[in-house]
């Protein structure tokens, strides 16, 4: 990470203070009530327009000064506008994105960009009324309330971690879903990461529990588990955790989380054991919405031949171990900032299409996909030089 968030354009009639423009003269004529010879100025009391002049001068240097206050005093406000690309097939500084150590790799060409969005405001870069109102007249840029963000409380070293773990998970889950999508096997076990309010697994399940079986079945995956609650349809299900070395067994009744489906309220994280080491490199980039187009540099990488056919494609998308495609935020900013680089064909997910639409860059294709097999297909199709004016589009479907 989405929750649709608009804009709200203000007209700022703000005008800084002209200093000095209103502290008087004497005129030539004197002081009201007073005559003059011809070339003479009448004398004033003593003192008197030395505080008229002070007055008007500390006025003034008020003006200023809340001018400065305004420009520096943070809103509560966050703004984002279009980042840089990055290639995944190509290098990051002097080394690149994408190394795999342990299995044959290919050379690919062309262009697999994942998109960035810079973020000002919030616990990390506050910004100023000023720079918020620009934005707001600011096409091109989106301002939201920071609590849509940022979770109230929220402090900037918290920022930065979550932003980095996330960063970590979305490479994990990216080799997860490209070696799922090229049918290489690899080892993957599911950890309680802790529980949901009001879960039905309190005082059962304990953070870094390590699932082994749900109804005697072996946990390889989180669909074993959800496929097992759904055919349940509210039945208790025994658990078996690996804690401290030994197995514990469970019985939990799931709930309904009020869609119908049943969960047992434990947040969970994925421990993976690949076949083969792949390395990401990317400093300075954060969150989770690289995953799609990094598993797409990676499967580009181990297969023989050019997936882009040298074109240039951008996109943006959580990535799910099982290849699912999530929806992100700031997707208007990725869309101008791909175009921006040169990309002629982007990939949204099928979630963020209420914020696709309308807001296209003029030369560019955006295709809408669910799953890393879509995304893979509608490269192909692109890199092969076919017609890609049939596929899924934010305005069909």
């Amino acid at each position: 990470m989405t929750t649709t968030r608009g804009e709200h354009p203000h007209e700022d009639h703000t005008r800084k203070p002209d200093v000095g423009a209103n502290v008087p003269s004497d005129p030539p004529g004197g002081h009201s009530g007073s005559v003059a010879p011809a070339g003479h100025f009448a004398p004033r009391p003593p003192g008197q327009g030395d505080k008229r002049v002070s007055v008007m001068m500390l006025s003034g240097a008020l003006a200023v000064g809340l001018g400065i206050a305004a420009a520096t005093i943070p809103v509560p406000y966050v703004v984002e506008r279009a980042g840089p690309t990055f290639n995944t097939l190509d290098r990051s500084g002097d080394t690149p994105v994408i190394t795999v150590t342990g299995h044959e790799t290919y050379p690919a060409k062309g262009n697999l960009d994942l998109t960035t969005v810079y973020v000002e405001g919030g616990p990390t870069s506050p910004v100023s009324i000023f720079g918020a109102l620009g934005a707001w007249l600011d096409g091109s840029k989106s301002v939201y309330p920071q609590e849509q963000i940022y979770p109230t409380g929220t402090t900037k070293e918290q920022a930065e971690e979550q932003s980095s773990v996330a960063m970590t998970t979305s490479q994990e889950n990216a080799v997860a879903s490209a070696l799922k999508e090229l049918n290489i096997p690899f080892g993957q076990q599911l950890q309680a990461a802790g529980l949901s309010s009001g879960s039905p697994s309190a005082g059962k399940i304990e953070n870094d529990d390590i699932f082994e079986t749900i109804n005697g079945k072996p946990i390889t995956s989180l669909a074993v588990v959800q496929d097992e609650l759904a055919a349940g349809k509210g039945a208790p299900v025994t658990l078996v955790v690996q804690r401290g070395g030994q197995s514990v067994t469970q019985t939990i009744t799931p709930k309904d989380n009020g869609s119908g489906r049943y969960i047992l309220g434990i947040m969970l994280k994925s421990l993976f054991s690949f076949p083969f080491d792949v390395k990401i490199s990317l400093d300075k980039v954060g969150g989770p919405s690289a995953g799609l187009m990094f598993s797409l540099g990676i499967i580009d990488t181990l297969t023989p031949g050019d997936m882009t056919g040298g074109k240039h494609i951008a996109g943006t998308g959580t990535i799910s171990p099982d290849g699912s495609v999530g929806p992100i935020g700031g997707i208007r900013q990725k869309m101008l900032g791909a175009r921006a680089g040169g990309a002629t064909l982007f990939l949204a997910p099928a979630d963020n299409c209420d914020e696709v639409t309308g807001n296209v860059p003029a030369g560019m294709q955006v295709v809408k996909v669910q799953n890393l097999d879509q995304a893979r297909s509608a490269v192909e199709l692109a890199g092969s030089g076919q017609d890609t004016a049939g596929l899924p589009s934010c305005a069909n479907n």
